[in-house]
């Protein structure tokens, strides 16, 4: 039975300096001190069985054996890094996928995808809409943006964007109508209230936060927060909503929210196979980020 290799940290530190010609020049370059690269050093001379090295003037120079194992080791790491830089290579120009919420992408990622694309053209994003919650592996995926609350899955890892914040939306005429104003939000007391129908407990929630007394009257619901809006904008109700996902609509005057918004347990999150995130991942963290900043 063939015996284990040693370790190959040793292996990478002994490759460095015979490559180098120097125990300094081999810590810079592995980014570790002196004395570790000189501890590995020891060590493998040890499960060898040999010297590797031996002292010439201020110097060291490779032995017989130090010879024989640095041509292998030379040309095993150079190997290695030609293929782990063609597989960089290859995950760089490979699709970005993301998973995406219905809502989300419709409300909020596709009026900003050109922008997305100018300001990060080498991400090649694939969107994906997920209209059933997210599993723990992310299959397909290598993100996924949504909005939860912790504990997150085991299987994730999660950059955090931006806290969540919700509050009632109607359309100016609803506003009107019924007389909602900045200073009376107990009028909602006595008017059914829209909702979704994957988070029933968001009018309580609003309404413990506001103050007010009394239990919401929860109206009709609406699988989807994209179609909740749209009920709103078109004077079918009071919706309650996340204040990111409204934003366009209240800039341009096809919502109000006349008590504004209040922050909640939940994140906004690029959530990751455990694998950990890649460069274009974080980029695209720092994009998002950007973005739910500045309707903060």
């Amino acid at each position: 039975m063939p015996r284990p290799l040693p370790s190959l940290n040793a292996l990478h530190a002994f490759e460095a300096v015979a490559r180098l010609g120097s125990v300094n020049r081999a810590a810079t370059e592995l980014h570790v001190t002196h004395g570790a690269v000189s501890r590995h050093i020891r060590a493998l001379e040890s499960e060898l069985g040999i010297a590797l090295f031996q002292r010439q003037g201020r110097g060291l120079a490779l032995t017989p054996p130090g010879q024989r194992l640095r041509d292998t080791s030379t040309a095993v790491f150079a190997q290695l890094r030609e293929v782990c830089d063609g597989l960089r290579q290859d995950a760089s120009q490979a699709p970005f996928v993301l998973g995406c919420p219905v809502s989300l992408l419709a409300r909020w990622m596709i009026p900003r995808l050109e922008r997305l694309m100018a300001d990060l053209p080498e991400l090649a994003l694939h969107l994906r809409p997920q209209e059933i919650s997210f599993d723990e592996a992310l299959n397909g995926l290598d993100a996924a943006l949504l909005a939860g609350e912790p504990p997150w899955p085991a299987g994730w890892q999660v950059l955090p964007l931006a806290r969540e914040r919700i509050g009632p939306v109607v359309s100016p005429q609803y506003a009107q109508d019924h007389a909602l104003t900045q200073d009376a939000p107990e009028a909602l007391l006595g008017l059914p209230l829209l909702h979704t129908l994957s988070r029933p407990n968001a009018w309580q929630t609003w309404f413990q936060g506001a103050g007010l007394a009394g239990d919401p009257r929860v109206g009709q619901g609406y699988p989807h927060l994209y179609h909740l809006i749209e009920a709103a904008v078109g004077g079918r109700g009071a919706a309650i909503a996340p204040a990111q996902l409204v934003a366009d609509d209240l800039a341009s005057g096809r919502l109000i929210a006349p008590w504004g918004f209040q922050e909640t347990p939940g994140q906004w999150v690029l959530a990751m196979p455990s694998r950990g995130p890649s460069l274009r991942a974080e980029a695209l963290a720092a994009w998002l980020q950007g973005e739910f900043m500045a309707q903060s």
